[in-house]
C-alpha cells in the first residue's frame, strides 16, 4: 500500500490579531518621542494699529543687519559677505574686542557675581542685537546655513569665555555659571524679521 504524505497542519490565526493589537499598545507606551527641536529667535510683535509706534531702545550700532536676498546673496549691513565667513564677522561684531565705535558696546555685569565661585571682579556683557532677514523665495538650505553660523557664533563665545572664567566649556558649567555665561555676558538676541518679498510688481 503506498504511503499517504501527511499535510502541514493548519495554524489558527485568531488570536494573531489581538497580539498584534498588545504588542502595537506596549511599544506606544514603553518608547520615548523626540521631542521636536525649533529655533530659538525673536519674532515681531503684531503692531497695534490704534498706539504710536514703540520707541527704538537700541542703538543703531548695536544691530547687525543680516540680510539675504532671493538670490541666496549674503549682505552684513549692506556688505557683502561670504556664508563662510559669517560666523567669524558675527564673533567680530558680538565680543568687539578692540572697542570699535562702530561694532557692539558693552556694559558692566555685577548682579549675581558674588554667587557664582571663579568671579571676582565686574565683567563687560555685549550689548548685541542681530537683525536677521531673507526673502521669501531664499532657499531652505542657504536659510538653515544662516541660522547655523549665527547660533555656532555665540556657542564659540560662550565657550571661549567660560573656559577664561571657569576652565571647562561651556557645557560643563552649572545652571548658575551657563545662566552667568549665556543670558548676562552672551546673551543671543537674534530678532528675526519676517520674510520680504523683493519680487518686482508688474502694473
Amino acid at each position: 500500500m503506498a504511503k499517504r504524505k501527511k499535510g502541514m497542519p493548519e495554524l489558527n490565526g485568531a488570536g494573531m490579531s489581538d497580539i498584534s493589537f498588545l504588542l502595537l499598545c506596549f511599544f506606544l507606551m514603553t518608547s520615548s518621542m523626540d521631542e521636536s527641536m525649533g529655533i530659538n529667535r525673536i519674532l515681531p510683535q503684531i503692531p497695534d494699529e490704534n498706539l504710536p509706534p514703540p520707541e527704538n531702545k537700541v542703538k543703531p550700532h548695536n544691530v547687525l543687519s543680516v540680510l539675504v536676498d532671493g538670490q541666496d546673496r549674503l549682505s552684513v549691513n549692506s556688505r557683502i559677505v561670504d556664508i563662510k565667513d559669517l560666523k567669524a564677522v558675527a564673533k567680530e561684531f558680538i565680543a568687539n574686542p578692540a572697542n570699535d565705535p562702530t561694532k557692539s558696546s558693552k556694559k558692566e555685569v555685577t548682579e549675581d557675581i558674588p554667587n557664582i565661585p571663579g568671579i571676582v571682579k565686574p565683567v563687560m556683557a555685549t550689548e548685541a542685537v542681530i537683525s536677521l532677514q531673507n526673502a521669501r523665495s531664499t532657499s531652505f538650505d542657504v536659510y538653515l546655513r544662516v541660522q547655523n553660523e549665527l547660533t555656532a557664533a555665540y556657542s564659540e563665545l560662550r565657550d571661549e569665555a567660560s573656559k577664561e572664567r571657569f576652565g571647562r566649556k561651556f557645557s560643563e558649567l552649572n545652571e548658575v555659571q551657563r545662566d552667568f555665561i549665556g543670558k548676562k555676558i552672551y546673551a543671543q538676541r537674534i530678532s528675526e524679521s519676517p520674510p520680504k518679498d523683493t519680487r518686482k510688481r508688474r502694473n
